[in-house]
């Protein structure tokens, strides 16, 4: 074998090494409330573009994720092991159901607290098939599933139950770290009539009772995970970021704004 041939080898192999590193990290499989930046929302900013991607759909084939039919889009990110999301899905069914000019979708990202039944995706197909999962538990709401390196998800944010809306310009003219669907349901409403959105998100936790059924789901592991990270969520989620939100002021962005 030539040099070059050695050196494109060894290129090759330390960047399929690099790119597996990454996954495993995005994919942790033991939840840690220190893995996220829950203190300064990371994602895109109302006013700003919404990151697009190519994605695979749940019930297959491809399509753009700004590929929309409706006049606004609300994309919530969500899995199997999210209490957050999978609390609040009722909820944002309910709006589904009102807004029916509204596109409604939902982005599959990696298990919020993987554990022995619902573990961290190893695979693309692990991640299809929780998001199938998702879906034929009467899920209404589109279903796009996120690569396995969690390349959509990291564009907009990372957090595992954030939610945007986003305008027929590929603008966001809503977003919060964490859905709060009441707060949701309003800023739609205001788009809709034309006006923009002043609006705080409180971070609003859900049922002890659902979290417990979701964290069961997830088998061993994910209970004593989520249990061992629970006084930092508290202290970032319901006294940091609250206090933060009462002290910032949100950035109003007009329904029809161009970016």
């Amino acid at each position: 074998m030539t040099s070059k041939r050695v050196s494109t080898y060894y290129e090759k192999s330390l960047k399929t090494s690099l790119k597996s590193e990454r996954q495993q990290m995005y994919n942790y499989s033991q939840f840690s409330a220190k893995g996220y930046d829950l203190s300064n929302f990371r994602g895109p900013l109302p006013g700003t573009s919404a990151p697009d991607f190519s994605l695979a759909l749940v019930d297959g084939g491809q399509a753009r994720l700004l590929d929309f039919a409706g006049a606004f889009l609300v994309l919530e990110m969500g899995s199997l092991t999210c209490p957050l999301f999978q609390g609040r899905r009722s909820t944002m069914g309910a709006l589904h159901d009102m807004h029916p000019d509204v596109s409604f979708a939902v982005l599959y990202v990696r298990e919020a607290h993987p554990g022995q039944d619902i573990p961290a995706h190893g695979s693309a197909q692990d991640k299809h098939s929780c998001a199938a999962q998702l879906a034929a538990d009467s899920e209404k709401r589109r279903v796009f599933v996120d690569d396995i390196e969690g390349t959509a998800h990291q564009a907009y944010g990372g957090y595992p139950n954030s939610v945007f809306i986003v305008n027929r310009n590929g603008c966001l003219v809503y977003a919060s770290d964490w859905n709060n669907p009441a707060v949701t349901g309003r800023a739609l409403s205001l788009l809709k009539s034309g006006k923009s959105v002043n609006l705080k998100a409180w971070f609003k936790p859900v049922r002890p009772s659902v979290s417990l059924k979701i964290l069961r789901a997830g088998g061993k592991g994910s209970m004593s995970d989520f249990l061992r990270g629970l006084p930092r969520l508290i202290w970032n989620n319901l006294v940091l970021r609250n206090i933060r939100l009462l002290r910032g002021k949100p950035v109003a962005v007009a329904p029809d704004t161009l970016c």
